[in-house]
């Protein structure tokens, strides 16, 4: 069985479509357990162990550290920038139950059967061998332990008004996600992929970010203005030769006017599943 459903050609980047710059980690900050992992609440008791995986600036793993008190929490990040940020936020946060370190999907610094939550949101979707990642939370989940995944799923992006610009970004991202060797319809494949790396007992649900009022879409549209001028995103949409700078400011004038047009909508769907590693396993 090959590890993942064919996709185009890829160079073997795995890079983080967007990269770090400010204006990617100041979006990330709107995240949090209702808005982006309410699918995994009902699974969420107090003193379980977490591990989030690919944890960005950490707002999630932070709500996720409350919510498990007293249990332990353990974010990592491939980004040394990233991981500090978030321990600078669980410190002003004063949530003590949580810890962040530097760590590599594929290859994670723990023992077998180390926690009893495996989560990771929007991290396989940049992955070239997601199959491998999730092998991997496998091993380090407990037996009977839960592993949570959300990746979005580009293919069913909605907005209006039907803007020119927002359709040459629509396309220049699913470029540059495949030529950085990611999966920009990874939300669809979620449940296959899970089935590949090993797990049997495999729940299936969608939930959608939508930006739609005034605050909403000021934040979001203004986010994306920059980054599809600032970000890695403008140089790599550049280097893949989906876009060249008139194209990238076209795009940044058709967020800036859809952040300011009050009919303005924007859908973003996700795939999310729920997996239990079997209680009969050992390890």
């Amino acid at each position: 069985m090959i590890d993942e459903p064919a996709r185009p050609e890829t160079a073997p980047r795995e890079q983080y479509t967007h990269g770090h710059h400010e204006s990617v980690l100041r979006s990330h900050t709107w995240r949090t357990v209702a808005n982006s992992a309410a699918y995994l609440i009902p699974h969420l008791d107090a003193g379980l162990t977490l591990l989030d995986v690919g944890c960005g600036p950490g707002t999630i793993t932070v709500d996720l550290a409350r919510r498990l008190y007293p249990g332990r929490v353990t974010g990592i990040d491939a980004s040394e920038q990233v991981v500090r940020r978030a321990a600078g936020l669980a410190f002003d946060e004063g949530v003590r139950n949580v810890a962040f370190r530097v760590g590599d999907a594929y290859a994670l610094e723990f023992g077998d059967a180390s926690f009893d939550v495996v989560h990771a949101h929007q991290v396989l979707q940049h992955l070239a061998n997601p199959v491998a990642a999730l092998r991997e939370f496998l091993r380090v989940l407990k037996p009977g332990g839960i592993l949570a995944v959300r990746d979005v799923d580009s293919g069913g992006v909605m907005y209006h008004p039907k803007l020119q610009g927002l359709h040459m970004w629509e396309s220049a991202v699913r470029d540059v996600h495949y030529w950085n060797g990611g999966d920009p319809d990874a939300g669809r494949s979620l449940k296959a992929w899970a089935h590949q790396a090993g797990f049997t007992d495999v729940t299936s649900s969608a939930s959608i970010w939508c930006f739609a009022s005034d605050v909403e879409r000021e934040w979001w549209g203004q986010s994306w203005a920059v980054r599809v001028i600032e970000s890695d995103f403008a140089a790599h949409a550049i280097e893949v030769g989906t876009a060249d700078l008139a194209d990238l400011r076209m795009m940044q004038a058709a967020w800036l006017q859809w952040a300011g047009d009050p009919d303005g909508w924007f859908g973003m769907p996700h795939g999310e599943i729920v997996a239990r590693r079997s209680r009969a396993e050992s390890g």
